[in-house]
């Protein structure tokens, strides 16, 4: 039986089935746990969530019973709308730090056969389907041990290998975030080759136009919005190519609000698949250093998106993107309560608000500290992270430089 409560109500021992609130505020990876010390129900409360789903077969009941509210018709208001319930990116099977190596590997590994399929695209023969699915296939297996691994490694390609390294990158995006959906093991195959495959038309586009340093012109800026109908052409005339892979080829650049290209669609004839292809794109866009920009920092590039959300973006599946990535993205500069400065190096498995940051800096006086890792969501900790910095103002990184 599920009852509403006040996080004011909650206690050790209740088992939280669902959050209420806005969701950039919720606090856990996972919608149903557990509760079980008080470390948890500080991190709920100073969320500034003001209500919880708790299920009373499966934990402890209110102390002051009020009175009883029925469950929402459907279940709770995000399995309404079709969201899966506690779902992750999936609990990692090896240590970060062991399966950063592996992916570095695998990342590495992809740059000749990603040239190479650039290159038979931009000559207007068959990529290699069989080497694209094997890429995808041991990046699918690296997002599974640990689904943060190698969404870090991608952050290193250079500016000059933005347009085929982009591939790797939104294919480790949309695996991770089929994860997190709950997608079936086709499906999430589907999606990862979908993610490399969904740039292929811009080998046709002129490299010059590419590449410009500087803002496109009108007919330039013509050209590069062919690259999704191109590329379409490409992959139908191949055969073979899966049709989640051809849809979101051809429609990753659609909108919300009808205003995307090639074909400007309405949302009801944007595809799920799609819609997630559009997020994992901009989002791997905007924190990458480009010929013409300096890469945003990824939390700011949350928070940016969040406001294109439900306009460009499918508002639930831009919940379940920020959840397989995390509030504070691998990479951001975070500052703490205790004044310092950090970068997130690590996610916690289970909290979206208490990764682990490498301190750097003391806020007050700009002093460099020793290096350290806080990880914040350790019982002992009590630290917790109070803003999102930008990079370049503290000194912490320069542009191209990876974090």
């Amino acid at each position: 039986m599920l009852r509403k409560i006040s996080t004011h109500q909650l206690r050790a021992g209740m088992y939280i089935e669902r959050f209420e609130g806005s969701w950039l505020q919720h606090p856990f990876w996972r919608g149903s746990f557990l509760v079980r010390h008080d470390d948890e129900l500080r991190s709920i409360r100073d969320s500034g969530i003001g209500e919880v789903w708790i299920d009373l077969r499966k934990g402890l009941a209110p102390l002051e019973e009020p009175a009883p509210q029925a469950e929402p018709a459907g279940g709770p208001p995000l399995q309404q709308a079709g969201a899966v319930d506690g779902a992750t990116p999936g609990a990692p099977r090896v240590e970060f730090g062991e399966e950063v190596l592996q992916a570095r590997r695998i990342y590495d590994g992809s740059r000749p056969m990603l040239r190479s399929m650039f290159e038979q695209a931009r000559l207007g023969r068959a990529i290699d389907a069989a080497g694209a699915a094997e890429l995808v296939e041991q990046i699918s297996e690296s997002v599974r041990r640990n689904p943060w691994a190698l969404l870090s490694v991608a952050r290193l390609k250079l500016a000059d290998e933005y347009t085929y390294m982009h591939s790797a990158a939104v294919c480790a995006l949309m695996i991770a975030l089929s994860m997190q959906m709950g997608l079936d093991e086709e499906q999430t195959r589907d999606a990862g080759m979908a993610g490399m495959l969904h740039d292929v038309g811009k080998a046709l586009v002129p490299a010059a136009i590419i590449n410009k340093p500087g803002r496109l012109n009108a007919s330039e800026l013509d050209a590069v919005r062919t690259h999704p109908q191109r590329g379409f052409e490409l992959l139908r005339r191949m055969g073979g190519v899966a049709a989640a892979a051809l849809d979101v080829c051809l429609n990753h650049h659609e909108k919300m609000d009808g205003s995307g290209y090639p074909n400007r669609l309405p949302a009801d004839r944007i595809s799920r698949v799609a819609r997630m292809g559009a997020v994992c794109d901009v989002y791997d866009a905007i924190t990458s250093n480009r010929p013409y920009k300096t890469a945003w920092d990824p939390a700011g590039a949350l928070r940016r998106m969040a406001g294109w959300s439900g306009s460009h973006f499918d508002d639930q599946v831009f919940q379940h993107f920020v959840k397989s990535v995390g509030i504070y993205p691998i990479g951001s500069v975070v500052r703490l309560e205790s004044g310092v400065l950090g970068v997130v190096v690590e996610q916690a498995s289970d909290s979206l608000l208490a990764p682990k940051v490498r301190v750097m800096l003391d806020a007050a006086t700009r002093a460099r500290l020793s290096p350290r890792t806080v990880d914040l969501g350790a019982p002992a900790s009590h630290d917790r992270i109070v803003s999102v910095e930008d990079p370049f103002q503290w000194g912490l990184a320069q542009p191209g430089e990876y974090l």
